[in-house]
């Protein structure tokens, strides 16, 4: 019942996202009184922000046009609401209603079901950008090696400092809490693993194009090239690098996408 409900009120956009009307989820929730309806919506969008998540992210505002009558129609002011805001919203509703309980369940069970899957988005895309770091940084290191440089640890702190304000692998390993024996890389989230493909493919380009020689040079270069990557994500208001949450090891995403498709091959879940 409580599937069949929020699934006919259930709205996706052009972007294939799944979406709800505010005012649908009222009528659903048997909330007669709009404006008594907006008081748990606030009280959902407090507990949104509580949690880390931004708010205008689930919770979007538009003017929605409804008939009014003999063809008429007026502006009214609606709420899209993710999944996610819907599952807020009903563990603030009036628990005494029998379709309050139902949605619990089924916005929990539902949203349960989403994590999964974009744990296992940000899986593939982390084994993919991964993987193509360390094939750029093969191809960084000989660009340096051919520039002059020596100590390879130290150029890679260079790049290091630029991209994170300062901090060489040692620092980001203290700030991230991870142990001497873990690899930076391996436990960076797949926005951060960006950031670094990004920073050696264009020292790599830099090096190369500029015809780059003697070690400091290069090192300097690959320090500019930091800055200017780290200056970029300042612009576009991104996460500072270093302010990103370490992530558990590549190796434990591999397995998780294995015994996905291994479940996949054997007829889905169960």
């Amino acid at each position: 019942m409580a599937q069949v409900i929020f699934e006919q009120i259930k709205q996706v956009n052009e972007y294939g996202s799944e979406f709800w009307s505010s005012r649908d989820l009222a009528k659903a929730l048997d909330y007669s009184n709009y404006s008594k309806f907006l008081n748990v919506i606030k009280k959902a969008k407090l507990a949104c922000e509580n949690s880390g998540e931004v708010i205008h992210t689930h919770f979007a505002h538009v003017d929605e046009m409804v008939k009014i009558g003999s063809g008429a129609e007026r502006s009214v002011d609606t709420i899209y609401l993710s999944r996610y805001a819907c599952y807020l919203i009903i563990q603030n509703s009036d628990p005494s209603k029998e379709v309050v309980a139902l949605g619990q369940t089924y916005f929990a069970i539902q949203t349960r079901r989403q994590e999964k899957t974009d744990e296992l988005i940000e899986d593939d895309k982390r084994v993919h950008l991964r993987d193509e770091v360390k094939k750029h940084n093969t191809m960084l290191a000989k660009a340096a090696s051919d520039a002059g440089v020596a100590n390879y640890g130290k150029f890679q702190n260079y790049g290091y400092k630029g991209l994170y304000g300062g901090l060489d692998a040692g620092d980001i390993k203290t700030n991230k809490k991870l142990k001497k024996s873990q690899q930076i890389l391996d436990h960076m989230g797949s926005e951060e693993l960006a950031a670094n493909l990004f920073r050696t493919t264009q020292a790599d380009a830099k090096l190369r194009r500029e015809n780059v020689k003697n070690e400091m040079n290069a090192n300097l270069t690959h320090y500019d090239v930091g800055q200017k990557v780290r200056k970029t994500i300042k612009e576009l208001g991104g996460t500072m690098p270093e302010g990103l949450p370490s992530t558990d090891g590549i190796g434990k995403a591999k397995t998780r996408l294995k015994k996905d498709n291994k479940k996949k091959l054997e007829g889905g879940d169960k």
